[in-house]
């Protein structure tokens, strides 16, 4: 599975072994938008260089704008050994759910 719909990711967050959320938005997309509540925030260029902030154990669940960049870092993550999925649509799809968002 390379993505994964925000009702699943809502449900999983609130389940024993939650994943990582792992926002690769820039800051100023973050401030505009919000964050899902505690997301992991590293910019998509800021990534490999800080991959250790990840632990290697959990799922991460990459999240961006639409869901282009997040596919692609979920892409790269699983190529550095990782269990790691794309939010369909990203944030976008998050706010159109009425899912909730916390303002950075």
């Amino acid at each position: 599975m390379t993505e994964i719909d925000a009702k699943s990711v809502q449900k999983k967050l609130g389940s024993a072994t939650p994943p990582i959320v792992l926002d690769v938005r820039n800051p100023p997309e973050i401030a505009a938008d919000g964050a899902i509540e505690g997301s992991v925030l590293i910019p998509m260029d800021q990534l490999p260089s800080r991959l250790a902030e990840i632990p290697p154990e959990r799922e991460v669940v990459a999240v961006c704008k639409r869901g282009m960049r997040s596919f692609n870092v979920a892409n790269w993550l699983r190529a550095q050994g990782r269990n790691a999925v794309s939010l369909q649509g990203g944030i976008d799809q998050w706010k159109a759910l009425g899912l909730p968002l916390k303002k950075a």
